[in-house]
């Protein structure tokens, strides 16, 4: 599997760790940048943009996005038409935001979570099928409200 990896320079320190690791885990890591370090300051909207063009074209089947709190990437990550991101702070979310969810963003909190949390957080969200059944119906009606028309 082909995993877009980026991070804002809360993440830089993370992404780095979080690449290898998923490399030694067998995923395609297409590390698409961001920011070099801790030090150098650059705007997510942009870094979550990019991501979501490579899900959303089908050039990567999952994306990750790290940033301090994650939740603006969050945001700005579910912006983008075909995208369901999900922001997880643990393993049960990680479960539910790609089970029932079928999110293919991962947005994590670098300023929040441990970096051996994170890791097990994207392995355990990269690992977790989508249950369909029920939840199918609740992501039609959420790609429905995402093109504005009425719910299925």
């Amino acid at each position: 599997m082909r995993v877009a990896l980026t991070a804002d320079h809360n993440g830089a320190a993370l992404r780095a760790r979080l690449a290898a690791r998923l490399a030694a885990g067998g995923y395609e890591v297409d590390d698409r940048g961001g920011a070099p370090d801790g030090d150098t300051v650059v705007d997510y909207p942009a870094l979550c943009a990019d991501v979501c063009a490579e899900v959303v074209a089908g050039r990567a089947e999952r994306g990750i996005v790290l940033g301090g709190s994650g939740l603006g990437e969050t945001i700005a990550c579910n912006k983008v038409r075909g995208i369901r991101a999900g922001l997880c702070h643990d393993l049960w979310s990680a479960g539910i935001s790609r089970g029932n969810n079928d999110a293919n963003v991962l947005v994590l909190a670098a300023k929040t979570l441990p970096p051996e949390a994170a890791e097990e957080i994207a392995a355990t969200w990269l690992a977790t099928p989508f249950k369909g059944g029920v939840h199918a119906r609740r992501v039609a009606q959420i790609e429905a409200l995402e093109r504005g028309g009425p719910l299925p």
